[in-house]
C-alpha cells in the first residue's frame, strides 16, 4: 500500500511538502487529479499517479498545463473534488482558461497548486505567481512548513466549496522539497461521480453573462477577505514595538532569526498564510501596535505594498520596509542568515554575522571537485546534437539553434553549443519561424518528445501553412526525462500499469503538413548525419524525428544492463582530443597518468556502452570478453 494511503489516524510522517499536498488531498477527499509534470511540483502528481493505481482517485498526466486545469475544471463544475498541480510557468500556460473560471466558478472543491521557483533552480525565470492571485481575484494560501501544507490543502477545498470558487495553494521550491514531521487525520472517501447541472447564464461566458457573473466574482472576494482575517493561518504574535511580516517559508527563517538575536520579547510578527485576498483589518490592527515594520518575502514586494496601502487608507504613519537597499532583494530565495543580518540592521542591533566557515583554509577538508549540469554518457541527445554539428562544420554552414525546455537544453554548453534561443515551452518551433523569416542563416530547431505534445504541434501546423523554412528536430527518447520520467502519449516503453494508447509523433508531423519527415536513431550518426544533410539541401520545412530511448528510463523499466565495453586503443598516444573537444561525453575524458599509455580513457563506470563513439574515432575499440 502507498504510504499516504494510510488509514491510521495521528501517525507520524516525514514527508516532502509535495507529499504533504497529496496527503491533505486525501484527507479531504480528492477524486480528481491532474497535472503536467514540472518542478518543483513534480512530486505531486508522481504520487497521485502510484495512488491512483490503488484507489478509486482518477489521476492524468495532462498533455498541457491549460488542458490540465480545463479537464479538472470539467469535473469540477460537476461537483467533484478536484486538485491541478503545476510549477510557476506552468500556470502561465494556464492563465486562459484560470482567469474565466474564476468569473464561472466552480461546485465541488477545486485546489489549485502553483510552485514558485526562486533562485531558479530548474526555470527559466521566477515569476512571483503571488499576482496570479490578484489578477484572478481568487483565494490564495501559502503554506510554511509541511504540516501546514496539509492542513491548508484541507482547508482550501472547504473554502473552495463556500465561496464556489477555485483556491490557489502556492508553495516554493523550499517549502515543496523540504521534509517535515506531519501528523495524519482520517481520510474522506472520495465521492468520484458527480452531475453537470445546466446553468447556461453561469456557465456560458458571452460578455452578458460575463458581466455579471464579474460582480459575483467580486462579492464572494470580499466575503474571502473576511475569512483570511478570522484564518488560523493568519496569525499575531508578540507584545513588541517592532513588527516583522512575514508569509510562506520566509516566516521559519524569521523565527529563527528573533531567537538567535533574542529580541523575543521587542517583536510583534504577522504571520500571513491566507494571503489574498489581504487581510485589511486584520493588517491594520498590527501595524497600530508597533512602531516601524519590516517585510521578509521573497521575490516581489507583495506584503510590503499591500501593508503600506492599509497604512496609508487608515492613516498610520508607520514606517514599512522590505526591499531596498541594506535590506532584502527581488532576486533570489532567502536563507537564515541573511534574514537575520536584515533584521538586526533594520531594528539597529549589535550583532555581528558569524564567521563562514572557508574551507580552503582547511589542509584536511575533503574538496569536491564541481560537477556542472552535463547530459549523461549514452544520452541519444548528445549523439543527435554531434551528427548536426558535424555536418554543419563538414558542409562550412552556420546555423541559429532555437532549443526549448528539457533536459536536453544542456546542449547548450561546451563543447556542443546547440541552444541560441529559449523563452518557453513550444518556443522552439515558433521562433525558429521568425528567426528563419528574418534572417539569412539556416534555422535548425530543437524540441523533446513531451514538450512536441506539451506546445508544439500548433506552431509546427503554423510553420506549415505560412511556409516557413527551417529544420524542426524533435529529441525523442520516450519519456518527460528532465522532471522524473513521467509518462506522454508518445512514450513505447511504459511503467507498470500504463494501459493508455500510444500517439505517434512521426503521424502527427505528417498530418500537420510536413512533408518531409524523416525518423532517425541518433545512435547510429552515419544515417543521421545522411537525414540532416538530406533536410539542409531541400531549403524547405523538414522533421527530423531523432527517435532513441533515455538509457537511464530505459534500464529502470526494462532493467536492461551495459550494452558492450569499449575501451581506447594504444594507437591514442598523440596530442589529439578530438572526441572530448567535439563530442564531449562524460565518460571519455584526458588521461593525466604519469606513466599513461594513450592521451584518452573510458570511465567504465559511467560508459553505457553506446558506441557512438568508435563511429568516428578508430581509435576506440571494442573489448573482447
Amino acid at each position: 500500500m502507498h504510504p499516504l494511503l494510510t488509514e491510521e489516524v495521528g501517525k507520524k510522517l516525514l514527508l516532502l511538502g509535495n507529499e504533504a499536498i497529496v496527503r491533505g488531498a486525501l484527507e479531504a477527499g480528492v477524486a480528481f487529479a491532474t497535472t503536467y509534470p514540472g518542478t518543483p511540483a513534480s512530486e505531486i502528481g508522481d504520487n497521485f499517479f502510484r495512488i491512483a493505481a490503488e484507489s478509486k482517485l482518477y489521476f492524468e498526466y495532462s498533455t498541457n498545463e491549460k488542458v490540465a486545469l480545463e479537464t479538472a475544471a470539467g469535473a469540477a463544475v460537476s461537483g467533484v473534488r478536484v486538485m491541478c498541480s503545476m510549477k510557476h510557468v506552468g500556470l502561465n500556460v494556464a492563465a486562459d482558461p484560470l482567469m474565466t473560471l474564476a468569473y464561472v466558478g466552480v461546485r465541488g472543491g477545486m485546489v489549485i497548486v502553483t510552485a514558485d521557483d526562486p533562485s531558479m533552480f530548474s526555470s527559466q525565470n521566477e515569476q512571483d505567481n503571488r499576482f496570479y492571485a490578484k489578477l484572478s481575484n481568487l483565494p490564495m494560501l501559502e503554506p510554511a512548513s509541511p504540516q501546514e501544507a496539509k492542513e491548508m490543502t484541507g482547508t482550501a477545498f472547504g473554502i473552495s466549496e463556500a465561496l464556489e470558487l477555485p483556491v490557489l495553494l502556492r508553495t516554493t521550491t523550499r517549502l515543496s522539497h523540504c521534509r517535515g514531521i506531519v501528523t495524519t487525520e482520517s481520510l474522506t472517501p472520495p465521492e468520484t461521480r458527480g452531475t453537470f447541472e445546466k446553468e447556461s447564464s453561469r456557465f456560458v461566458t458571452v460578455p452578458a453573462n460575463a458581466r455579471v457573473r464579474h460582480r459575483v466574482l467580486l462579492s464572494q472576494g470580499e466575503k474571502a477577505r473576511d475569512m483570511a482575517c478570522a484564518s488560523p493561518f493568519n496569525t499575531i504574535t508578540g507584545t513588541g514595538r517592532w513588527g516583522i511580516a512575514t508569509s510562506g517559508v520566509a516566516y521559519n527563517y524569521v523565527a529563527d532569526a528573533i531567537n538567535d538575536l533574542g529580541i523575543q520579547d521587542r517583536v510583534t510578527v504577522l504571520k500571513l498564510g491566507f494571503t489574498s485576498p489581504f487581510p485589511v483589518k486584520l493588517a491594520a490592527g498590527f501595524i497600530r501596535s508597533v512602531d516601524k515594520i519590516l517585510v521578509v518575502e521573497e521575490l516581489e514586494p507583495i506584503l510590503e505594498d499591500n501593508l503600506k496601502v492599509t497604512a496609508q487608507t487608515n492613516g498610520l504613519a508607520v514606517p514599512i520596509a522590505g526591499k531596498g537597499p541594506e535590506l532584502f532583494s527581488r532576486l533570489y530565495e532567502y536563507d537564515p542568515g541573511m534574514v537575520r543580518e536584515v533584521i538586526a540592521g533594520f531594528f539597529e542591533l549589535d550583532y555581528t554575522p558569524p564567521r563562514p566557515v572557508d574551507i580552503k583554509e582547511d589542509p584536511e577538508a575533503v574538496r569536491l571537485p564541481m560537477r556542472p549540469p552535463n547530459l549523461c554518457a549514452g544520452c541519444p541527445h548528445r549523439a543527435t546534437y554531434y551528427a548536426v554539428t558535424s555536418v554543419l562544420r563538414e558542409t562550412e554552414t552556420e546555423a541559429v539553434f532555437p532549443s526549448d525546455i528539457g533536459c536536453y537544453i544542456l546542449g547548450l554548453l561546451p563543447p556542443l553549443q546547440t541552444a541560441d534561443f529559449v523563452i518557453c515551452m513550444g518556443s522552439s518551433v515558433t521562433s525558429a519561424a521568425g528567426i528563419s523569416r528574418a534572417t539569412d542563416k539556416k534555422v535548425i530547431a530543437f524540441i523533446g518528445d513531451s514538450t512536441f505534445f506539451h506546445s508544439g504541434i500548433t506552431g509546427l501546423i503554423n510553420a506549415v501553412h505560412n511556409k516557413h523554412n527551417f529544420m524542426l528536430v524533435i529529441l525523442d527518447n520516450g519519456t518527460t526525462a528532465m522532471t522524473g520520467y513521467q509518462p506522454h502519449p508518445g512514450v513505447e516503453i511504459t511503467p507498470p500499469g500504463w494501459d493508455k494508447p500510444y500517439v505517434s509523433i512521426e503521424a502527427i508531423t505528417r498530418a500537420c503538413g510536413v512533408e518531409q519527415v524523416a525518423v532517425v536513431n541518433p545512435i547510429n550518426l552515419g544515417k543521421t548525419k545522411a537525414a540532416i544533410t538530406e533536410a539542409l539541401e531541400s531549403n524547405r520545412l523538414s522533421v527530423i524525428v531523432a527517435k532513441a530511448p533515455c538509457p537511464l528510463y530505459e534500464a529502470s523499466i526494462l532493467g536492461k544492463k551495459k550494452k558492450r565495453v569499449f575501451v581506447v586503443g594504444p594507437d591514442c598516444n598523440t596530442d589529439c582530443t578530438e572526441c572530448i573537444d567535439t563530442f564531449g561525453c562524460p565518460a571519455l575524458y584526458k588521461n593525466t597518468s604519469p606513466d599513461a599509455k594513450t592521451t584518452m580513457i573510458i570511465d567504465q563506470s559511467l560508459c553505457i556502452g553506446c558506441g557512438v563513439c568508435i563511429q568516428f574515432c578508430k581509435k576506440i575499440r571494442p573489448k573482447k570478453v
